[in-house]
């Protein structure tokens, strides 16, 4: 069920920071994109409520993503992102690369299953998806080598470093794209100068961490942007970014506080693999 402490805050700060504002940033990212692609009625509304947060539209047009490309989502987890991604590549190609099955996590496998289950409750939507495999530790990514226009990834990167394969992950996404292709990364931000055990620790990583690896792979820094950014995540939860929400991991404890402080600061990164 949907927590109605949660929905009142969603109302609040849609009304506190004003809708003209969101409304004009959304009817620039929405030129060439289908019509209602965030109003769907194939969408979770537990999802929608952090469209406020999430900025897809700003994110997917800051990072150049355009009807009928081939695009890989990295690890889509529950679907939030590929909701809107299906509609919005339209008549393109679409990889779902989730995890891995049958290596002996069950994690893994519980949720490979629950995207799978999500995507037969809406053919109409889903049925061009083609399910894709990511493993950086295995140094797996089904998908052709150079085939791909764009590959992105949404809070992921911490989950690599926590296995220490990251540096896999970046060239594996720069042997899928094409010369030319793009990698759009979000990922939580940690403070300059956070040490690799606070970033592994903690899920927020430093931003020149992030831009190291992609360069180190072989892609060239394009862009940066702050449609993600949070000037009200201090960074110093006791539980690291699964304080915050969605997770809030303290449960009832200071649930307000974190609430008010909303989802994580977040950096929005446009790399470009070379011609």
């Amino acid at each position: 069920m949907i927590n109605t402490r949660f929905m009142l805050l969603v109302l609040l700060c849609c009304i506190g920071f004003g809708f003209g504002i969101g409304i004009s940033s959304t009817v620039s990212a929405q030129e060439g994109v289908p019509q209602g692609v965030l109003q769907g009625s194939h969408r979770t509304p537990e999802f929608v409520l952090r469209d406020q947060y999430r900025h897809p539209l700003e994110t997917l047009a800051f990072f150049g993503v355009e009807s009928g490309m081939t695009v890989v989502e990295i690890w889509p987890g529950k679907g939030w992102y590929t909701e809107i991604l299906v509609p919005y590549v339209g008549d393109g190609a679409f990889y779902a690369a989730h995890f891995p099955t049958g290596v002996g996590v069950d994690y893994y496998d519980k949720n490979h299953t629950l995207f799978v289950k999500k995507l037969a409750v809406h053919p109409e939507v889903y049925r061009r998806v083609n399910m894709a495999s990511f493993d950086p530790k295995r140094n797996q990514l089904t998908v052709p080598k150079g085939s791909v226009d764009q590959v992105l990834t949404f809070r992921n990167v911490h989950n690599w470093l926590r296995s220490e394969s990251e540096a896999s992950a970046f060239e594996l996404f720069y042997k899928a794209l094409k010369p030319g292709g793009v990698l759009g990364v979000v990922e939580h931000r940690a403070l300059e100068g956070t040490d690799w055990e606070a970033m592994k620790t903690s899920g927020y990583m430093t931003e020149q961490y992030v831009i190291n690896l992609a360069q180190k792979a072989g892609f060239v820094l394009e862009a940066t942007s702050d449609i993600n950014s949070n000037r009200k995540d201090t960074k110093g939860h006791p539980r690291g970014v699964w304080t915050l929400p969605p997770t809030l991991r303290l449960k009832e404890q200071d649930r307000d506080k974190y609430l008010a402080i909303g989802e994580s600061d977040r950096m929005t990164l446009k790399f470009r693999k070379p011609e």
